[in-house]
This record gives structure tokens, C-alpha cells and sequence, in this order.
């Protein structure tokens, strides 16, 4: 295994006042543009032209940045959709536009190279996303298309033995976060069509995984209870949260977040702190939520990395039972009960730590006060799906899913409506599944099947009245074409794509 340094160059340390200029003015529309675009010569050139030419009064910003360099192009973006057909006709017709061949290896791009095809999610998101990729692979689970799913195990598996990790996606400005941790989910859905043995396969990047997300357990105490992305409990348990370790705006949302952490600033959150917590919330797949703030409505308070989630240790206990299996699969006895009972005790604490008696309700855990905090997310849903809920547990999530969250086009994603894409009024494909199959797990069929129904004639709609699949609905507003958020909604769209096929066989 070849683990890489995580400090390649990103975009903005590449280009520095250039990068600052394009990003600041917007020349080129959308932020991800110029930080997905090639440069066609060394960077440092590109920055030393910029520098003697930027106070020439005829200098055009727009006019140099398309001299040296080439931007991004959208496949996809001239695809015609035959709205006479059905959904699921048009899912299947688009998964070939979705479809990337292997990478090039370009110099001076953003993207890392990637050996086998994949599906993008579509729209902006031209490259492969890691948590979507589970609910895409669902799809292509029931379209027969195996071996793109082989393809894009095997694409993960690479990024682990090259970088220690999955990253948030295969760009280098996402080289210091993940997402949330699907990939044995994903070995597991492989293993359902090519057999057990494929979890002995990715045995050494399941493992890896595992490692990456519990560096520094050994050097929590009570004095120094937090490191990376583990957090040690009063009782000496271990749990985990999300992090980051740079504290500078994220590359391809620069001008988004500098006024935001101004307004922190002033109200006394340092600088490094909230470009943390900013990109803690970013690998948790929600950015953003009023999950994250202090005050539950505003950016300036946002505290990821100070919030345990509960979807994430949910997630880690099914990596734990995966490896369990895995390591009995190859005569390992110590290893499999080691894991076994990692996952014994962290399925204790989701069922102690992570449940909020005063709401009755499954929420993330807040490390300085030891207590889970009052926000009510469709999270709560991860215990039912991975049957760590007990059954008195699960009763109090579904009636609350039921008459709260379940709204005319599914389930909300919050009960607050802040403005942030992940919550009210939107609702989004990979947790409409995650609470379908909860819910049957623990037999609220009749309330899984309104999930189902009524997400499934949302999409229907806007598909016949758009010719597109939407990347978050309005799902409390019907009439709506697509729900709102941080920028201009996405069609393709991957997951929703994956799950709209999922949910229909079902």
C-alpha cells in the first residue's frame, strides 16, 4: 500500500492573487469553474503573467483566464430528455451520459486520476463523490450494470491505498476530508452479486478506512479528550465526529464563505475555527444544516466539529461488523471478535449516548457537555436502518418520521427551515431510502410505503414536467419544481437517479 502525502497543491495555493481575483469577481459564473480548470502551462508561469499584466489598463481578467487556461466541459449539458417516456426509461438512458471513462493523467488539473469508469452525480459535480456513489451503485444494482459498480469499488479501493482515505471526492482541494464512510456498504453490495469472498478482496482497504477514521484513539485522555476525528467520552468510551485539519475557506466556495466568517469574526468565533467547522460540516454531506449551528438558524454559529453524529457512528459500527466478517472469512479469530466487539460497545452507546430522552428521538451527541443536543433530523433514521435501535426506540422515531417529517412529497430533511439546503423545506433521495428501509426493518411498513409513494410521484413529476431528475426536492411544497440551497439546483442527478430505481422495484 502506497499512502501519498495529503498537501498537493490545491488551486488556491497554486495560483494565489489570480485564484483570489477570479474567485472574488466571479468572472466565470460558478466558483467550481476555474478550480476544475487545466492551466495550459506550469502554474507558476500562469502566476508570474498575471503579476505583470494585472495593472495594464486594458487588462480583461475574463480574456486571460481563457488564454491559459482550459475550463471544465458538461458532457451532459446538451442532453435532451424524451418526456414521453417514463422515469425509469429516462434513468436508464442517462446513465451512459453520467458514465466517465478512466482518467487521463493531466498535469496541472485538479482532478485525481481515476483507473476505472464511474458515474458523476451530474450537473457542476464532475467528478465522483463518495457518498453518493453508494445510492448511484443501488441503481445500477437493479439497471444490471455490475460492472461499473466493480469499476467504482475498485476506483475507492485505489484512492485508499494511494491516499489512506476515500476523499470527499477525486479533486485535490478535497484531499483533506472524506465523507460519510459507505464503502463497506458498498463491498456488500458488490458481495450480493459476486459473493461472499469479495469482502476478503477489499479486506486491506476496509481495514485502512477503519484506521484513517480512528487516528489518534491512542492519544485521547481526560485532559485531552479530542484528536482528529475521534472523541474520547467521560467514561473513557471512544466515538467519532468530523473534521478537518485546514482552517482556510474551502477553493471551490471561496467567495461564499469569506462574509460569512467575517460575521463569526465579529461575534468572536476566530477565523482557523470557522473554516473548521465549515469543512467538518462538508464532509459530513451536510452543507449545510441547521443541525450544525449553535442557534440552530445561522452559519456564524456552526460547531460540526464539536457535534458527535450519530449517522457517522452508525455508519463506522456497520464498518466494524464488515470487518468482523471479513476476518473470520480468512481464519483471523482474534481480529473478527476484536471487531465484534467494537461494534457490540459502539452499538451500546448509539442506543445510550446518541438518544435524547427529552425529545425521544435519536440526535448527535455534543462532546462539551455531554449531553445530545434538541436538533430533530431525518439522521435519527441510521439506527433503524442499521437495527441498532431497540424496538421501543424505533417506535418513538416513527411517530415522530410520521406526523412531523412525513410530508406531501417525503420526508423533511429538518423541521427548521434556515435557508441551508439541508433542511425544511427539502428533502433528499439517500435519506428517503435510509428511512424506507428503516422503517420496514423494524415493520412500520405502512409508513414506509408512503415514504416510498409519495417521493417516488414527486420525482415523477418534475421529470414530466421538467424532463429532469433533481438532486433535493421541495417536498412540502408540491407544486415546486426542485428545492432550494447554497447554489442553483442540479439535474442528473446520481443518487436520486439510483434510489428512484431502488425504491420502484421495491
Amino acid at each position: 500500500m502506497i499512502i501519498q502525502s495529503l498537501y498537493t497543491p490545491t488551486p488556491d495555493e497554486l495560483y494565489g492573487p489570480l485564484f483570489e481575483a477570479v474567485q472574488q469577481s466571479r468572472v466565470l459564473g460558478d466558483t467550481k469553474t476555474f478550480v476544475d480548470s487545466v492551466p495550459m502551462m506550469a502554474p507558476a508561469d500562469i502566476v508570474t503573467l498575471y503579476n505583470e499584466q494585472k495593472a495594464k489598463p486594458d487588462f480583461d481578467l475574463s480574456a486571460f483566464v481563457h488564454q491559459h487556461f482550459t475550463l471544465p466541459s458538461q458532457p451532459a449539458s446538451d442532453y435532451v430528455s424524451d418526456r414521453s417516456i417514463s422515469t425509469a426509461e429516462h434513468i436508464e438512458r442517462l446513465w451512459d451520459h453520467l458514465t466517465r471513462p478512466p482518467d487521463p493523467d493531466v498535469e496541472g488539473s485538479s482532478r485525481l486520476a481515476l483507473p476505472y469508469p464511474y458515474i458523476v452525480p451530474g450537473g457542476r459535480f464532475r467528478e465522483i463523490f463518495y457518498w453518493d456513489s453508494y445510492f448511484t451503485m443501488l441503481g445500477l444494482q437493479q439497471s444490471g450494470r455490475v460492472s461499473l459498480i466493480r469499476s467504482m469499488v475498485n476506483n475507492f479501493a485505489y484512492l485508499i491505498d494511494l491516499y489512506g482515505f476515500i476523499p470527499n471526492g477525486n479533486r485535490t482541494y478535497f484531499l483533506s476530508r472524506s465523507q460519510p464512510p459507505f464503502f463497506a456498504l458498498m463491498v456488500q453490495l458488490l458481495a450480493e452479486v459476486d459473493g461472499r469472498n469479495i469482502l476478503t478482496k477489499y479486506l486491506p482497504q476496509l481495514e485502512q478506512e477503519y484506521e484513517f477514521w480512528m487516528s489518534g484513539h491512542d492519544q485521547l485522555s481526560a485532559e485531552n479528550p479530542v484528536c482528529r476525528r475521534v472523541v474520547q467520552l467521560p467514561d473513557g468510551s471512544v466515538l467519532n465526529r468530523h473534521w478537518d485539519p485546514k482552517g482556510t475557506p474551502r477553493p471551490e466556495a471561496y467567495p461564499k464563505e469569506v462574509p460569512a466568517q467575517q460575521q463569526a469574526q465579529e461575534l468572536g468565533m476566530p477565523t482557523e475555527v470557522f473554516y473548521g467547522h465549515n469543512r467538518a460540516a462538508c464532509e459530513s454531506g451536510w452543507d449545510f444544516s441547521s443541525r450544525w449551528f449553535a442557534d440552530g438558524k445561522s452559519m456564524t454559529t456552526i460547531r460540526a466539529a464539536d457535534l458527535v453524529p450519530v449517522d457517522l457512528n452508525c455508519l463506522l459500527y456497520y464498518l466494524e461488523l464488515t470487518l468482523a466478517t471479513a476476518f473470520s472469512q480468512t481464519s483471523n479469530p482474534d481480529k473478527a471478535d476484536q471487531f465484534e466487539q467494537a461494534a457490540e460497545e459502539r452499538k451500546r452507546l448509539i442506543q445510550t449516548v446518541f438518544w435524547n430522552t427529552d425529545t425521544n428521538f435519536f440526535a448527535d451527541y455534543e462532546h462539551a457537555t455531554s449531553q445530545p443536543t434538541s436538533s430533530l433530523t431525518v439522521a435519527a433514521v441510521y439506527p433503524l436502518f442499521f437495527r441498532i435501535a431497540t424496538e421501543e426506540q424505533a417506535n418513538h422515531v416513527h411517530q415522530r418520521l410520521r406526523h412531523e417529517f412525513l410530508q406531501p412529497g417525503g420526508l423533511v430533511t429538518t423541521l427548521v427551515n434556515s435557508g441551508q439546503q439541508w433542511d425544511a423545506p427539502n428533502g433528499w433521495a439517500p435519506l428517503q431510502w435510509m428511512a424506507y428501509r428503516g422503517l420496514t426493518n423494524y415493520g412500520f411498513t405502512e409508513t414506509a410505503r408512503e415514504v416510498r409513494s409519495r417521493w417516488l410521484a414527486l420525482n415523477d413529476k418534475v421529470y414530466k414536467e421538467t424532463g429532469k431528475m433533481m438532486e433535493k426536492y421541495n417536498v412540502v411544497d408540491t407544486t415546486l419544481l426542485a428545492g432550494g440551497g447554497n447554489y442553483p439546483n442540479q439535474d442528473g442527478f446520481g443518487w436520486t437517479n439510483g434510489v428512484y430505481l431502488r425504491l420502484l422495484s421495491e
